[in-house]
């Protein structure tokens, strides 16, 4: 059950009307999950500096359980997430950052319990 949440100094209206449903698509690929499993956030028009610049940027948080814990496996899923954000979001990949944290079943909650027992 991948978490993707995508903040983003750009306006709204300067990112593809459809980009939550396009990360989803290319999250689930990505991390090769199902994409009814991935849950997709994207906040733009946000006030951010990355790299002491206010230039616009966007930073890509990543969490999942089984696929983003180690660097062989991140570094794999870096590559592919910068390919499609530069490309939907027109930035360069000096604008962009990437977070991945690892989940355990335990920290996700769904029907009333947490994935260790579902």
């Amino acid at each position: 059950m991948p978490f993707v949440e995508l903040d983003t100094s750009l306006a709204a209206a300067r990112l593809p009307p459809d980009l939550a449903s396009r990360l989803c698509a290319a999250a689930a690929a990505i991390l090769a999950k199902p994409e009814d499993r991935v849950n997709v956030t994207v906040r733009p028009g946000l006030g951010m500096v990355l790299s002491g610049s206010a230039e616009p940027c966007a930073q890509l948080l990543v969490s999942s359980i089984g696929v983003v814990g180690t660097a062989e496996q991140n570094r794999g899923h870096s590559a592919k997430f910068f390919d499609f954000l530069t490309k939907e979001l027109g930035l360069s990949p000096d604008r962009i950052n990437i977070r991945f944290y690892p989940l355990e079943p335990w920290q996700i909650g769904k029907k009333g319990t947490v994935m260790t027992f579902l």
